[in-house]
């Protein structure tokens, strides 16, 4: 099979249109700590995972270059997905939870991830295994420091290989279009470890470089201990940065856009004529991406995702459809105004949600 690191026409083509919906996906983009990842050495990216896709495309944005992913194996278990999700340069990762036999076919994935780090491409794996919505963190399993252990030994020494901590954070990890941060940590050399610890055994390798990368994680991003008083300590910071903004208490999420009731009350009405505009030209994506929300995704945290999935899609087969309408009806540069808002609405929607979201 060929490697997921080399290149592909059609994927340099979608790629820009890919990364520009992302960043249309949010607000505000923040990525800080990209001189932490090293151009001479294998990078293993290990983010925090509480975003379902959205967590990957925003890693992807961050960078450039190509970028090859791990997802949880069981989504490749239909062969039409799975030849998408290798397109998409993402390979299949066992759990310990999908069974012993199962979990046997990482050493294949592995194989083929010490292929992409010795050709200089990053290897993004979200460590916890699983996502979810809250300010914490899950335990970080073996398998990022299985991985990298396996390439430090496939590479022999030609190069170090590190774990590059991430913290991403969202405004909100249900509504559409409000902010992410995404802040690279000091790479862990884990290359380096091993020459200096040659006689830990594997567990206490593996206890020390998940000390490092869980402690790096989490200075990333705003972390609370997961016990009974996490939601009594998330509230309290809430009153503190609203305090620290002067604004009420919806600050943090709506970080970036006016927080004074008033104030925003005050926009919505001004802008209400460009939501009514931006509604209709865009109601059978918005409406479509609300219905999967509503009917047919039953987790929460993947509703960004199927929005984003509407926008991704929608736009190319509506844009298509407005721009026919428009350049058949009016004057050329009257038409071409009329499809850049279109491109635009859809964001538009969402923002003028946000806005009026007390």
């Amino acid at each position: 099979m060929e490697g997921p690191w080399r290149h592909n026409p059609w994927y340099s083509f979608l790629r820009p249109y890919v990364d520009a919906c992302t960043r249309l996906s949010f607000r505000h983009v923040c990525v800080k700590g990209l001189e932490n990842i090293p151009e001479d050495a294998a990078v293993i990216i290990a983010p925090n995972h509480c975003g379902t896709l959205m967590d990957a495309l925003v890693v992807l944005r961050s960078r450039r270059g190509p970028t090859v992913f791990g997802a949880r194996a069981d989504i490749f278990e239909n062969k039409t997905v799975a030849s998408i999700l290798r397109f998409l340069r993402i390979l299949p990762m066992v759990r310990r939870r999908d069974g012993i036999r199962k979990v046997l076919r990482n050493y294949e994935t592995i194989d083929q991830v010490t292929d992409v780090l010795s050709n200089g491409v990053p290897f993004c794996m979200f460590a916890e295994g699983t996502h979810r919505t809250m300010h914490s963190t899950l335990p970080i399993n073996k398998g990022v420091f299985r991985i990298a252990i396996a390439a430090h030994n496939a590479l022999g020494g030609v190069k170090d290989v590190v774990i590059v901590p991430a913290g991403i954070e969202y405004g909100d990890y249900f509504h559409f279009r409000t902010w992410s941060r995404l802040r690279y940590g000091k790479p862990i050399n884990v290359s380096k470890t091993l020459r200096e610890n040659p006689g830990l055994s594997e567990p206490e390798l593996f206890a020390l470089l998940r000390t490092k990368l869980v402690s790096a994680i989490r200075s990333r991003i705003v972390w609370f201990p997961d016990d009974e008083l996490y939601h009594q300590n998330w509230q309290e910071f809430e009153g503190r940065f609203s305090a620290m903004k002067g604004y009420d208490s919806s600050a943090y999420r709506l970080d970036g856009l006016p927080r004074r009731r008033s104030l925003r009350l005050a926009l919505a009405v001004l802008t209400s004529p460009f939501f009514a505009v931006s509604a209709v030209l865009t109601a059978p994506m918005w409406g479509l991406a609300e219905w999967l929300c509503s009917k047919k995704v039953k987790d929460r945290a993947f509703r960004n995702t199927a929005r984003y999935g509407v926008k991704l899609i929608g736009t190319i087969l509506f844009g298509i459809i407005w721009a026919a309408v428009l350049f058949c009806c009016l004057p050329w540069w009257a038409a071409l105004a009329g499809v850049l808002y279109f491109l635009a609405s859809y964001s538009i929607f969402y923002d003028w949600l946000n806005l009026i979201r007390l």
